[in-house]
């Protein structure tokens, strides 16, 4: 669980409802059922409109991803690959097939497969580059969805205000309820606004986060399996790879003892 989401969430809306009682007033005023049936109904119908059936039936999945931890110890990735490259480099690359139960990552199996099978470097760059081109192509389809729901929210608010209006001027022979009526109306302007920017377009910021994350865990991958393919010796390779890392952490990954296996990245899920 992405305690930040959690904490980001809370914060966000318990901020909103703290305002609201030290204004004097009461969350259960801020409930509408006709607010919500146009801002939601409006934004998924929307939604339906942009993508295809197929899209949107991931939804639920891209929307657990921006709960999920995720988490990538580029330095400990290195210093695997820093290993795989000195035993390549002593006893050979078909040596690298009895390390593959050490390597957790399905993309690093892949590009160690293709250099042990003498791939050629240029293809072997090509298919990796590929896989990880089309994997942040669907990461984009995912918080593209997000964004999108992000932009019309807010619009969807704005017309179901202005349905409640029209439905108060039309009554305005009971002045006694026009100041509530007005109320409600506005909630579907404060439904669209705060669902979108409390919701929607941070968690779609959060996953293209994770997708930029997980592009680079690939870029330090592609390198360090090109490197090996290479013969290059260790200590070329951690300085070609640590050039990734901040300034700060380069040079600080502790050694992994002979056989044992480092955390891989996690795989996509989406």
């Amino acid at each position: 669980m992405d305690i930040a989401t959690i904490i980001g969430i809370v914060l966000g809306f318990g901020a909103m409802l703290l305002a609201v009682i030290l204004e004097g007033g009461s969350p259960a005023a801020l409930a509408s059922t006709s607010a919500a049936v146009i801002v939601f109904g409006g934004t998924f119908g929307t939604l339906f409109i942009s993508f295809s059936l197929e899209s949107v039936l991931t939804l639920p999945k891209v929307l657990a991803l921006g709960f999920k931890q995720q988490k990538h110890n580029t330095a400990e990735l290195i210093e695997l690959l820093v290993q795989l490259a000195d035993k390549a480099r002593r006893e050979g690359l078909l040596a690298l097939e009895s390390e593959e139960d050490r390597i957790d990552s399905d993309y690093m199996r892949k590009g160690l497969r293709l250099v042990v099978d003498g791939v050629d470097s240029h293809v072997v760059r090509e298919i990796m580059e590929t896989d990880s081109a089309l994997m942040a192509e669907r990461h984009k389809a995912g918080y593209s969805m997000l964004d999108s729901m992000g932009g019309f929210a807010p619009t969807m608010g704005i017309i179901g205000t202005v349905m409640g209006l029209v439905n108060v001027l039309s009554n305005l022979s009971d002045p006694e309820h026009l100041g509530e009526a007005i109320a409600v109306a506005f909630l579907a302007t404060l439904y669209g606004v705060g669902i979108a920017n409390l919701l929607f377009l941070p968690l779609g910021t959060k996953l293209k986060s994770k997708s930029a994350e997980e592009q680079l865990v690939h870029q330090v991958i592609l390198e360090g399996v090109l490197a090996i393919q290479a013969g290059q010796n260790a200590r070329l390779v951690q300085e070609k790879l640590e050039a990734f890392l901040a300034p700060a952490k380069r040079g600080m990954a502790a050694s992994l003892p002979s056989g044992e296996s480092a955390p891989a990245p996690q795989e996509e899920t989406a």
